[in-house]
């Protein structure tokens, strides 16, 4: 009972040890936040890898793709059984934005990537219709290639300003073929495409049918350099839906016909209205990339029937996913095709982030290092200054195993109060993080997280109970150990020498 009441006295009455504690309680704090910081970042990140990528993406080497995807599909799902939930073709190229800026009268051109879809495939393999910003083509994906009445009315008004005829404007236009033609060289507007009367009759589907795009929210908007955090409007909208756009593709050649010869490619630029947004929140994908219906891009390149990748979504559970791959491997040849999971293809990506989360914590595992050079130098202080009460002590009955332990106590108390302490401070700024951004971003003007980034609306984070244990336990373990060297020299004292010590 003895060495609890002198280490709650100690600790009461040695402001120096009030120090070790508060250091303890900033480096537990600091830990606790970069971990749930970083781990929220980390998470959110392979989140939106792994649902634009799927589990399992068998890619063909050739730019070109497979032949007969259909065929694949089927392959796979008899390959891999009751472990497969969705396989979602993809016809994925680079072509060049072209789009006019209606509010600045310029002509804006850029490379993207541009991705061929079944729309309902890849909502049912990834997060695609999750990152749509129109609510209805979240609850119907299948329709966000459909350019409907009221997106051809708002494109027909802003690029030739006139309405638009009644008969177009009446029913949804199907995706298909190109409106108009394409734009001249020097940048005029694309003259009007001849248009049926109101009273025409309906034309055929493959006759009235029109592109259409879903555009990434980092090439629609940009975020206005002097916008603030509190700012509601923070995005400039340079693109949206009912506008209309040019992509310039290359086609393959590997088609037939009149329009494409075998071992001739061509560029083959077209027009396509934007039906919807596509907002996944990583500036790289959001800034660069492009989806439209797989069937026209198949038309466009002159490919018919062709795939580049097969993206393979497994059932929720446990997986043996190197065993799925390897018996993927056996039926698709090394030579032709790639097949590997997402964590495979952003393998550098992940690695660099889990070395940078691990250098950061040894880095941030010094400021409780200090300390614990802190506890040790303060015990030794007081071994010095209390040599004559240790051998009162001695000489009253305690035990060198005794003196021992009142030393170790005091390190094990320094510890738990300030790994407790960091904990509750960790934790409460995770917790609200996003305010204690969004104040110091009130009060200085100046935005610690960039949103033009990122794009996030919030910090992500993520409390790991098992990562504030392993802190929590090695700052512990760093205090007591600091006070080892001490407590073995006041137990070594003898008691009569201690006595006659000045």
């Amino acid at each position: 009972m003895y060495k609890l009441v002198l280490c709650w006295r100690y600790l009461l009455t040695r402001y120096l040890a009030l120090a070790c504690v508060v250091s303890v309680m900033l480096g537990v704090a600091t830990l606790i936040v970069v971990n749930a910081v970083m781990g929220g970042f980390a998470n959110k990140l392979m989140t939106r890898i792994r649902g634009l990528q799927s589990d399992i993406i068998i890619e063909h080497r050739n730019y070109d793709g497979m032949e007969n995807f259909a065929r694949k599909v089927e392959l796979v799902k008899q390959v891999l059984g009751d472990e497969v939930a969705a396989v979602s073709p993809v016809i994925e190229t680079f072509a060049l934005l072209r789009f006019k800026l209606q509010r600045y009268y310029d002509v804006i051109q850029r490379p993207v990537r541009v991705i061929g879809i079944d729309p309902t495939l890849k909502s049912e393999a990834g997060v695609f219709k999750s990152a749509l910003q129109n609510p209805a083509h979240r609850d119907r994906p299948e329709s966000v290639f459909e350019v409907s009445p009221e997106l051809l009315r708002k494109h027909w008004q802003n690029y030739y300003n006139t309405p638009a005829p009644g008969g177009l404007a009446a029913a949804p236009m199907p995706q298909g073929m190109p409106i108009g033609v394409p734009g001249s060289s020097d940048g005029s507007a694309p003259p009007a495409p001849d248009l049926p009367p109101p009273d025409a009759p309906t034309p055929p589907p493959e006759e009235a049918r029109v592109f259409a795009a879903v555009v990434g929210w980092g090439i629609a908007t940009f975020r206005s350099p002097k916008a603030h955090l509190v700012d509601e409007e923070k995005d400039v909208s340079v693109l949206a839906p009912g506008d209309e756009i040019t992509l310039m593709f290359v086609s393959s050649g590997v088609g037939s016909g009149d329009d494409y010869s075998v071992g001739v490619t061509r560029p083959m630029p077209a027009k396509f209205i934007v039906t919807d947004l596509f907002r996944c929140e990583m500036s790289e994908i959001d800034s660069n990339i492009i989806f439209i219906d797989i069937q026209d891009m198949q038309r466009l390149r002159g490919i018919p029937g062709r795939a580049t990748s097969l993206q393979i979504r497994l059932t929720d559970g446990p997986h043996d996913t190197a065993a799925l791959v390897e018996r993927l491997r056996a039926h698709f040849p090394e030579g032709l095709y790639l097949v590997n999971t997402w964590m495979e293809r952003q393998g550098m990506i992940l690695s660099a982030i889990a070395i940078e989360r691990a250098i950061l914590n040894v880095l941030l595992f010094l400021i409780i290092a200090v300390a614990g050079f802190g506890i040790l130098a303060i015990f030794s202080m007081i071994v010095i200054e209390k040599t004559r009460d240790i051998g009162i002590l001695k000489s009253l009955g305690a035990s060198s195993r005794g003196v021992m332990g009142i030393f170790l106590s005091y390190g094990l108390l320094l510890g738990l109060v300030g790994a407790g302490l960091g904990t509750a401070l960790g934790v409460t700024i995770t917790v609200y993080i996003n305010e204690l951004e969004w104040l110091i971003a009130r009060t200085t003007g100046q935005e610690i997280f960039r949103r033009d980034i990122y794009y996030f609306d919030k910090i992500p984070t993520e409390i790991d109970a098992l990562s504030i244990a392993a802190v929590n336990i090695g700052a512990v373990l760093i205090a007591v150990g600091s006070s080892v060297v001490p407590a073995l020299r006041a137990a070594l004292l003898q008691p009569v020498q201690a006595l006659r010590s000045e």
